[in-house]
């Protein structure tokens, strides 16, 4: 069975020829080089592009690893398309393990030392030179935040064009899935995403599948990649941010959780690193705490949502499955995937008890930034009494302003609004749009 990335495919065809790299990025295993090489190589063949026009290359293929060299892989390229008369489409995967070089036509004792970076060739430059030639379109993968699309603009010159590949959204998987859409979303909640890990139906094999990408891609290309000295610390930080997705946490916080569970102390800067680079490999995805009423940011909590929900399953043995948690986690990504920035809101109130004053926060679970106006969203599995709706609403009632308010509840109720102006509505139609996108 073969999976469509319809919503990818459209982007990469409205950037084709337009005179920049473009750079499709996501957590390894999520599908971006079968969307690049299969896909989208399928779609221009059908579109009347000869084969002979294709340049493609793994650089995590044993038969590749010279050409991480970006001297090597530029001399590959430009040999492959020599015929300047002919437009090429040049794939390149996981660019990110190509290496830099030091040029060997400059005496360093000449260059100022701040300036000493400028004696390497790295992947961005020879791409960058590449990029010039009119008759290659280029695309690469790659599976470091930190290497490209923190670093697009600067290191492109403006000639970088960013395409974020996700794991299967739920509007991806239940097509596929063979299910009714309540057990879809079962099935959704449990083992995510992840494109071999939906396609291979035998559970036991589904469940080895994901526990095995932890050890054998994520820690292992960490370790490498940051050259860590063992991995004990960056196994425990996971087991501790898969614990507490939808709970606020620290650094300082996760420490303590990781040295409980490795039985040894660790420092919070330490943690702070491997938060770092859990973030920059698409791990997870970190949400600030923002005050609605202050209109500021909170710095020392945040919260921290798995990349994918299966994943962070797996990890934890597939305990812990609190659905609110785990809706809560669902709901983040698909807001992130349609484009949105997104924090965790508070409302601090002054409230009067037992005679005495108090100053409490209230949380909003997501305060979402369209480009034009906030929408408040409320995860909740019911409001099945009033007890129950007022205290999913009460923080939406308090944020003084007349942003739109949206409660996400459990399973497929159509979209109502109540006498307060707040809609409520399942987070099964939410998904998959089924009353047009609501945000």
């Amino acid at each position: 069975m073969v999976i469509q990335r319809d919503q990818y495919i459209s982007e990469l065809i409205s950037k084709q020829w337009n005179r920049k790299v473009k750079i499709v990025t996501g957590i390894r295993r999520c599908g971006k080089s079968f969307l690049l090489f299969t896909l989208y190589k399928n779609y221009l063949l059908n579109e009347g592009v000869a084969k002979d026009c294709f340049v493609e290359l793994a650089l995590d293929k044993k038969a590749h690893v010279k050409y991480r060299n970006p001297n090597e892989l530029y001399e590959y390229v430009l040999r492959k398309t020599q015929n300047t008369e002919k437009r090429y489409y040049v794939f390149i995967d996981e660019i990110q393990l190509s290496y830099k070089v030091k040029s060997e036509d400059v005496d360093e004792n000449l260059v100022p030392e701040e300036d000493r970076d400028m004696l390497y060739v790295t992947f961005y430059d020879i791409l960058n030179d590449l990029m010039a030639r009119s008759n290659l379109d280029i695309y690469v993968t790659g599976s470091n935040s930190k290497m490209l699309s923190k670093d697009i603009v600067t290191n492109f010159r403006d000639r970088g064009s960013e395409i974020k590949v996700y794991p299967l959204s739920f509007k991806e998987f239940y097509p596929v899935s063979g299910l009714e859409k309540v057990d879809a979303m079962e099935e959704y909640l449990t083992y995510g995403g992840m494109p071999l890990a939906v396609l291979e139906k035998n559970e036991t094999e589904k469940r080895k599948y994901l526990k095995g990408l932890h050890k054998r891609v994520y820690i292992k290309d960490i370790v490498e990649r940051y050259k860590l000295k063992d991995d004990e610390v960056l196994e425990a930080l996971i087991d501790a941010l898969s614990s507490a997705v939808g709970s606020l946490t620290n650094p300082h916080n996760l420490a303590n959780a990781a040295g409980s569970l490795m039985k040894r102390n660790t420092s919070d800067h330490t943690i702070k690193n491997y938060l770092d680079y859990l973030e920059e490999a698409y791990l997870f995805l970190g949400a600030q705490r923002y005050d609605v009423k202050g209109k500021r940011y909170f710095e020392n909590t945040q919260k921290y949502y798995s990349m994918d929900i299966g994943l962070r399953n797996a990890k934890l043995n597939f305990r812990q499955q609190e659905k609110s948690h785990l809706m809560e986690n669902v709901i983040f990504v698909e807001l992130i995937r349609r484009g949105y920035s997104v924090d965790v809101g508070v409302v601090e109130m002054t409230l009067v008890k037992d005679g005495k004053k108090q100053q409490s926060q209230y949380e909003i679970d997501f305060v979402v930034n369209t480009g034009r106006e906030k929408v408040y969203i409320q995860s909740a599995l019911n409001v099945d009494t009033e007890v129950k709706k007022n205290q999913e609403t009460f923080s939406l009632k308090n944020s003084g302003d007349f942003f739109r308010k949206i409660v996400i509840l459990e399973g497929n109720a159509k979209p109502w609004t109540d006498e307060d102006g707040i809609m409520y509505v399942g987070v099964i139609p939410f998904l998959l749009e089924e009353a047009g996108r609501i945000i």
